[in-house]
């Protein structure tokens, strides 16, 4: 049960997005010609974002992963991931997916049950396979348009309408389980700092191939986000453009890290090619509302 102090800030994040949210829209509507009618907004919570993440969370992140064992990240990533796919899960319904929605139950019911409160991924073995659904892609489904794009402080790339998933996001998150607001912030903090550890490989990718670090980011997301919502097959029309690369050659491979169990988290266990750097940008953003990946 999420502590008192902990639901209010909750609510008072909704108000906050909905206030700018209809700011937003009172600026000008995206069009598939301009999906980023926001962008002189976005472009200065991106260079801010970036500034944090290189002079701050960065070098923690790297830190961490220095010092802490694979199987400790693993298991607070599938940790987290279990929370979340009771969110992914609770979407899966409101889109009528009841199957889905069903096989989700089942996996969060065998994770939290045989895999020690969701610190070890049994499910994904017995090919329940992890849900990756949140209120956004609900409404997406629904047939609410994802309206500008937006940069949140901290929170990273999203649109109006995916916005409107944070709070959802954050009360299915590792600080959920913490009863006092020292609890909360430490678990918060180390959701952040464990995602960032797990993007490193992309996070220098990306730097390598991209024209425009913020524009490579901003079409990924919004490809990202499209695919999802239309698993993997969306209207031509509503395609957004293709992230912009610079043609360079293959980055060199790091070693791929001993596979101690599904993470659920990009990076996690495995090198980052060239091909999945847009991806992992789109999932850094969704997979944790801490997760700051400008």
């Amino acid at each position: 049960m999420m502590h008192g102090s902990a639901r209010r800030p909750v609510g008072r994040l909704a108000a906050v997005l909905a206030g700018v949210m209809l700011v937003g829209v009172l600026q000008g509507c995206a069009t598939r010609q301009n999906p980023d009618p926001l962008e002189p907004w976005n472009r200065k919570v991106f260079a801010f974002n970036d500034s944090v993440d290189t002079y701050v969370l960065k070098p923690v992140a790297e830190g961490y992963k220095a010092v802490a064992p694979d199987p400790v990240r693993t298991a607070f990533s599938n940790f987290t991931g279990n929370l979340k796919d009771i969110w992914s899960t609770a979407n899966l319904f409101l889109q009528g997916r009841f199957r889905d929605g069903t096989l989700g139950i089942i996996r969060v019911t065998v994770n939290s049950t045989f895999g020690l409160g969701g610190l070890i991924d049994i499910a994904t073995p017995m090919q329940l396979d992890k849900p990756n659904e949140d209120f956004g892609q609900t409404l997406g489904v629904w047939g609410v348009k994802p309206g500008a794009y937006i940069v949140w402080p901290f929170l990273g790339p999203s649109t109006l309408r995916d916005s409107l998933s944070l709070p959802g996001d954050i009360y299915f998150s590792a600080s959920s389980v913490g009863t006092y607001p020292r609890e909360v912030n430490l678990l918060r903090t180390w959701q952040l700092v464990n995602t960032r550890a797990n993007l490193l490989d992309a996070g220098n990718l990306i730097d390598d191939v991209a024209l425009d670090k913020y524009a490579f980011i901003r079409d990924a997301y919004l490809q990202r986000r499209q695919n999802l919502i239309y698993e993997g097959d969306p209207p031509e029309e509503d395609e957004p453009p293709e992230p912009q690369r610079q043609d360079v050659p293959e980055a060199p491979a790091s070693p791929a890290a001993p596979a101690s169990g599904a993470s659920g988290v990009p990076g996690a266990s495995a090198p980052v090619s060239q091909a999945d750097a847009p991806t992992l940008v789109a999932e850094a953003g969704q997979d944790s509302a801490w997760a700051m990946f400008p």
